[in-house]
């Protein structure tokens, strides 16, 4: 059971819970007894999350600026995960009685997260988008690939040192979902093409562009856990693209709608 923001709750809640996690059981107002022996139960809370964040992002002191540089980069030492640690067990004392707090086996405080952890998500999230992409019966299957200058963008509109990636899903609905949903509509993004994702910093958006055509399913499998980035020609989403020739020529920026 996954009880979720348990500071949030009622007393009364507390008070059920005592019980629960001193015997196991829980009993109803028609005397039934129900039996949590067989369960786990997980309480998350953020308690303690303005110590952490005052703890990570001190506004005074020559060390600040070291502090912040180690968080961002996930690299914390053991004297400033003690305090953190700290702050978020003296944040749930203040906050539940003491007999609540006797009744739990085990206080996990997690780490805020740093860069390489939001990078691993961005990672995980971009997974499930090729997903919906090769699994979807209503489009035409294609495999797309972000350079590192695309990736950092995303990370810079999604992610934030003090929220996390909580507005990560947004920024690559807005930056790669519609985009790409615009260059399906128009039939520019075709079954077995391979797009290309950069990001260009003159005009602060995203590009696309077409490396590979009637790609085999088996090619584009592979290309989930690889990025293929060959040189290619910008392309922005809307645009109208010409038929790809067979022969060598030199590549053409297609005009915009």
């Amino acid at each position: 059971m996954l009880f979720d923001e348990i500071e949030k709750a009622s007393d009364a809640l507390w008070n059920l819970l005592l019980g629960i996690l001193d015997k196991a059981t829980l009993t109803l107002g028609d005397n039934c007894r129900v039996d949590f022996s067989c369960s786990l139960i997980f309480m998350t809370s953020n308690l303690g999350a303005a110590e952490m964040g005052s703890i990570l992002r001190p506004n005074l002191g020559f060390a600040a600026s070291e502090i912040e540089r180690k968080h961002e980069s996930g690299q914390l030492d053991d004297s400033t995960t003690d305090k953190i640690s700290r702050a978020g067990v003296e944040a749930a004392r203040r906050k539940f009685t003491p007999e609540f707090m006797n009744r739990i086996d085990k206080i996990v405080v997690f780490k805020s997260l740093g860069l390489a952890e939001l990078r691993k998500i961005l990672g995980l999230e971009l997974g499930i988008l090729q997903q919906r992409i090769l699994s979807s019966a209503t489009t035409n299957p294609f495999v797309f690939s972000l350079t590192e200058e695309a990736k950092d963008y995303l990370l810079q509109e999604g992610t934030d040192m003090k929220y996390g990636a909580r507005h990560l899903k947004r920024a690559i609905d807005c930056a790669l979902v519609h985009p790409m949903s615009n260059l399906i509509a128009t039939q520019q993004a075709r079954t077995g093409d391979l797009i290309k994702v950069d990001f260009d910093p003159e005009t602060n958006q995203m590009t696309f562009a077409k490396e590979a055509e009637d790609l085999p399913p088996s090619t584009m499998a592979q290309m989930m856990e690889s990025s293929v980035n060959p040189p290619t020609t910008p392309l922005m989403a809307g645009a109208v693209v010409a038929p790809a020739t067979r022969r060598a020529a030199a590549p053409r920026r297609t005009p915009a709608n």
